[in-house]
C-alpha cells in the first residue's frame, strides 16, 4: 500500500512534487531570517539547579554588577607620569561611554596609609593616587603591600594593573513577564553587548602603542563566543560542503552526481534553519556544528541511494530511469530508514543531560535526520526523474582496491582479527577506568585568542580567573564583646552610639572567618582570595602591627565611612544574615587542576580539618555551577549508553528477525565508540561538555554502516547461498558506499580543527577517528564474525 502510494505520487509526479519541494524551501527559507544565536553562561547551565538559585540569592546579597576587566601592563614603569597619564586618559574615555557605570582602576583606591595624620582625619579625607600633594611612592607601596588590592587591582611584580568597567544595570528585563518580549530583549541586549564591546575595543586601540592591554570579562567573552559560534557555522558549513563536492567529484566523476546530492543537502539545510526559526530554538556552542552535522549525515544518505541507483542501473541497462529509481528506492527505503531511526536514538539520548542546549541539540538533530530522509527520497528521485538515461551513467570503475583488501582480511585472517579485537577491549577498559571530566573554562579556547591571553594574564598577575564563594553560617545567639578599645580606636566608642552592629564582631565569629581564609589561601590552585580577615590585616597594618580586639572592630565599621563600608566591607560580612562571605578566585590555567577535586578537598578539610559543622558553611559561584554540569553530563552520558545500545540491538531485532545477526551487527561499533573513550583516557585528555557526548553520537552514526551491510548481505546470501562470495560481493557494492560515506563523514568531522573552541575540535578530532574506526570494523570484524557464527540458514537444496 505505502509503495503504492510512494510510486504513483512520488515517482510518477516528479514535477508536483518538485513544486511542492520548491515551495517548502521558499517558506521555510523565509522563517530562516529568524535563525538565532546564543552564547550567554545561562546556556551551559542545569536548569533547576539548586546551587544557580542560591549564587543568584549571595549575589543579591552582597551586591555584585556585571562588569568588564582590562589588564593594563605600560612599557613605561607603572609609576612613571606618562604611565598613570595614560592610565587616567583611557579611564575617563571609558567612563565616558553611556554604557559604563563607574570605571574603577589603581588610582582610585582609597589611600588609608599616606600619611602621619590620625586615622579618623585620614578616613574622612580620603586620597588617592590621582590626588595632588600625594606621596605616590609611598602610595603605590601601601598598594603593592596592601593584603586586599595586591593581586587584585596590581600585580605582585607592580608591572601590571587591573581595571574594572562596571556595566549600568538593567531593571527592565525584570519588569517583563511575556516570553516573547523578554526574548526580544535579550536579543537586543545582545546587540547592544556587541556595539559595547566594539566601542571600548576602538578605545584600547589608541593605547596599543604605549601598553599591552587585554579585554577580559563575561560579557567580552559571551560576545566572543558568538563571534566564534558565527564563524564556525560558516567555516564548517562552507569547508564541509567543499569537501563533499571534492568528494563526489572523485567518486562519480560526473556533474549530475554532484548537482543531485548537494541539492539534497541545500534543501535539507534551508528547510531546518526556517525550522528552528520557527521553533525559537537557538544554536550555541554545543550545537554550532549541527549544520556540517546535517551535511554530513543527508550526504551519507545519498551517496547510499546514488552508488545503488548506479549498480542497478548497470544490473538491467534495458530498463527506465523511472523504474530503476523504483527498485532503488524499494530496497533502500528500510536500511536508510534504519539508520535514521538509530542515528535519531543516539542524538535522544542529550534529552537526558538537564542542560538545555544540549537537550535542544538532541531535538534539532532528531528533526534534521527527519527532514534528512523526506528529501533524499522525494528531491533525489524526482530530479533523477528529469535526465535520461545516458546523463547519469559513470565510467566503469574497478572494485576498490581497499574493500577487497579488507574482504580478504575478513575471510582469511580471522584469529587476527579477533585478536586484535581483544587487545582493543583490553585497551578500551584501561583508558576508560582513566577517564575523567574538567571544566577548565581558559583551555576551551585557542591560545591565539584575546579571551585566552587576557584570562591567562588574570590568572598569572591579578589572583585568578574562576570565581568561588565560601559562605560561613553564625548560630543565632552569640555573645557580647566586653573587650576595651586600644590606641588609634581607643576613643572613637566615646560619642553616643545606639548602633548594635558593632557587637556582632565576636571573637569566635572573627576567628572563624581567618581561620577558614588561611586555609583557602594556602591551596596550591587557589589565587587571590578576600575576606573580611583582609580588612582585619589591613587595619591591624594601620594600628601599628597590634591585633584589634573585636569591639574595636565593630567600632571601626560603625564609624568608617559609607563609600568604604560599601565597596570594601559589605561584600564580605551580613550582619542582618549573620554570615560571611569568603571570595577566592581559581588558577584556571594552573597544570594538572581538577576542579571537581578541588571542591571535594575543601568540603572535605571544612569538615574535617577545620571541624565545622556541614550546616556552617556553603560553597557557591561559577567554579561548582559548571562543574555540576560536567558531572550531571557525564552520568547522563554514561546511563543513557545503556538505553543506546539497547534501543539499537532492539531495532536490530525488528529488521533483521534474528538474535545472533543483531549481537554481531551492533558489536563493531560499540567496540570502536568505547575505544575512542579509551583513546582519550590513555592520552589523559579530560573529558567535557563536547567529547562527552562522542560515545553515543559515535555509536548511532557509525551503526549505519551494520545496517546496510548486512542488510546487503542478507539480500545477497538468499542467491549465492555461499559466505565467502557473499562478502566478496558485498565488499565491492555497498562496501564501496560504506568506504565513500566513512570517508566523507571523516573527512566532513576533520572540518571542525578549524574552530577557536577546542572541545569543539576535539568533538572532530575524536569523532572522525571513531567514524574510521567503525568502518574499518565493519568491513573486517563483522565479517568474519558472519563466517564464525554464520547466522543464515543454507538450504538443502542448494
Amino acid at each position: 500500500m505505502l509503495s503504492e502510494l510512494y510510486q504513483n505520487v512520488v515517482l510518477k509526479k516528479p514535477k508536483v512534487i518538485f513544486l511542492i519541494l520548491i515551495t517548502a524551501l521558499l517558506s521555510f527559507g523565509y522563517f530562516s531570517k529568524d535563525f538565532k544565536l546564543d552564547a550567554s553562561s545561562d546556556t551551559l547551565l542545569i536548569e533547576g539547579d539548586p546551587d544557580l538559585k542560591y549564587l543568584r540569592e549571595i549575589t543579591e546579597r552582597y551586591g555584585a554588577k556585571d562588569f568588564l576587566v582590562l589588564t593594563f601592563t605600560p612599557k613605561d614603569p607603572i609609576t612613571s607620569e606618562n604611565s598613570i597619564n595614560n592610565l587616567l586618559s583611557l579611564k575617563y574615555k571609558i567612563q565616558s561611554l553611556d554604557w559604563v557605570h563607574s570605571v574603577i582602576t589603581l588610582l582610585d583606591v582609597p589611600l588609608l596609609n599616606n600619611s602621619d595624620k590620625s586615622l579618623q582625619e585620614r578616613l574622612e579625607n580620603l586620597v588617592t593616587l590621582k590626588d595632588e600633594n600625594v606621596d605616590k611612592e609611598r602610595g603605590f607601596k601601601e598598594i603593592l603591600d596592601s593584603p586586599v588590592f595586591r593581586n587584585f587591582v596590581i600585580s605582585e611584580d607592580g608591572n601590571t594593573t587591573g581595571i574594572i568597567v562596571n556595566i549600568k544595570k538593567d531593571d527592565i528585563l525584570k519588569k517583563l513577564k511575556n516570553k516573547k518580549e523578554i526574548e526580544k530583549y535579550k536579543d537586543n541586549l545582545k546587540k547592544k553587548n556587541h556595539q559595547n564591546i566594539l566601542e571600548i575595543r576602538k578605545i584600547i586601540k589608541t593605547y596599543s602603542s604605549e601598553s599591552k592591554i587585554y579585554l577580559g570579562g563575561i560579557p567580552m567573552i559571551a560576545d566572543d563566543m558568538m563571534t566564534f559560534i558565527k564563524n564556525d557555522i560558516v567555516v564548517f558549513g562552507v569547508g564541509v560542503l567543499l569537501f563533499i563536492i571534492a568528494t563526489l567529484w572523485f567518486v562519480f566523476r560526473k556533474l549530475i552526481w554532484i548537482i543531485v546530492p548537494i541539492s539534497s543537502c541545500f534543501f535539507s539545510v534551508l528547510i531546518m534553519t526556517g525550522l528552528l526559526g520557527i521553533l525559537g530554538w537557538k544554536v550555541t556552542v554545543i550545537s554550532s556544528n549541527f549544520i556540517a552535522l546535517m551535511l554530513i549525515l543527508t550526504m551519507a544518505m545519498n551517496i547510499h541511494m546514488s552508488t545503488r541507483f548506479l549498480q542497478l542501473r548497470k544490473k538491467f541497462p534495458e530498463l527506465k530511469n523511472s523504474e530503476i529509481i523504483f527498485i532503488t528506492t524499494g530496497k533502500m527505503y528500510w536500511p536508510i530508514l534504519y539508520t535514521v531511526l538509530t542515528t535519531i536514538c543516539a542524538f535522544l539520548s542529550l534529552i537526558f543531560s538537564e542542560i538545555k542546549p544540549i537537550i535542544d541539540f538532541g531535538w534539532m538533530m532528531t528533526l534534521g535526520l527527519i527532514t534528512s530522509f523526506i528529501i533524499t527520497f522525494s528531491l533525489l528521485p524526482t530530479l533523477l526523474n528529469f535526465v535520461s538515461n545516458n546523463n547519469v551513467e559513470i565510467k566503469e570503475e574497478k572494485d576498490s582496491k581497499i574493500t577487497s583488501f579488507f574482504g580478504k582480511i575478513s575471510i582469511n585472517n580471522k584469529k587476527t582479527i579477533l585478536s586484535t579485537t581483544f587487545l582493543v577491549i583490553i585497551l578500551s577498559i584501561i583508558g576508560i577506568s582513566r577517564l575523567e571530566v574538567e571544566n577548565s573554562f581558559i583551555n576551551y579556547f585557542n591560545k591565539n585568542t584575546e579571551i585566552y591571553k587576557g584570562m591567562k594574564l588574570i590568572d598569572e598577575k591579578l589572583g585568578g580567573t574562576t570565581p568561588l564563594d565560601v559562605i560561613i553560617k553564625f548560630a543565632d545567639k552569640e555573645e557580647k564583646s566586653t573587650e576595651t578599645e586600644d590606641d588609634e580606636f581607643e576613643d572613637w566608642d566615646s560619642e553616643e552610639d545606639t548602633n548594635d552592629e558593632k557587637y556582632w564582631f565576636t571573637k569566635d565569629k572573627i576567628d572563624k572567618i581567618n581561620k577558614v581564609h588561611n586555609y583557602l589561601d594556602s591551596l596550591p590552585p587557589v589565587g587571590k582570595v578576600l575576606s573580611f580577615s583582609s580588612i582585619i590585616e589591613v587595619a591591624t597594618q594601620l594600628n601599628n602591627n597590634k591585633p584589634l580586639g573585636t569591639l574595636e572592630m565593630g567600632v571601626l565599621y560603625s564609624k568608617i565611612p559609607e563609600s568604604i563600608k560599601k565597596e570594601i566591607i559589605d561584600p564580605y560580612i551580613s550582619i542582618k544574615d549573620n554570615e560571611a562571605r569568603i571570595s577566592l578566585r581559581v588558577k584556571d590555567s594552573q597544570e594538572g587542576l581538577r576542579r571537581n577535586e578541588l571542591i571535594k578537598q575543601i568540603n572535605f578539610d571544612l569538615k574535617d580539618k577545620l571541624k565545622l559543622k556541614e550546616s556552617e558553611f556553603k560553597l557557591a559561584g561559577v567554579l561548582i555551577l559548571f562543574n555540576n554540569l560536567l558531572q550531571s553530563l557525564f552520568k547522563s552520558q554514561i546511563l543513557t549508553l545503556g538505553f543506546v545500545m539497547v534501543g539499537i540491538f532492539i531495532m536490530f531485532l525488528i529488521l533483521f528477525r534474528n538474535i545472533k545477526l543483531s549481537l554481531i551487527g551492533v558489536v563493531p561499533n560499540f567496540i570502536a565508540a568505547f575505544f575512542i573513550l579509551g583513546i582519550i583516557g590513555l592520552l589523559g585528555i579530560p573529558l567535557d561538555m563536547m567529547t562527552i557526548t562522542i560515545a553515543a553520537i559515535t555509536i548511532g552514526i557509525a551503526v549505519d554502516n551494520s545496517i546496510h551491510y548486512i542488510y546487503r548481505f542478507k539480500e545477497e546470501f538468499s542467491q549465492i547461498k555461499d559466505y565467502n562470495k557473499t562478502i566478496k560481493l558485498c565488499h565491492s557494492t555497498v562496501g564501496v558506499a560504506i568506504l565513500n560515506t566513512s570517508i566523507t563523514i571523516v573527512f566532513g568531522f576533520s572540518i571542525l580543527v578549524f574552530s577557536n573552541f577546542i572541545p569543539t575540535i576535539y568533538f572532530g578530532v575524536f569523532t572522525g577517528i571513531a567514524m574510521l574506526l567503525a568502518m574499518i570494523s565493519v568491513l573486517t570484524l563483522l565479517p568474519a564474525l558472519i563466517l564464525l557464527t554464520k547466522p543464515f540458514v543454507i538450504s538443502n537444496n542448494k
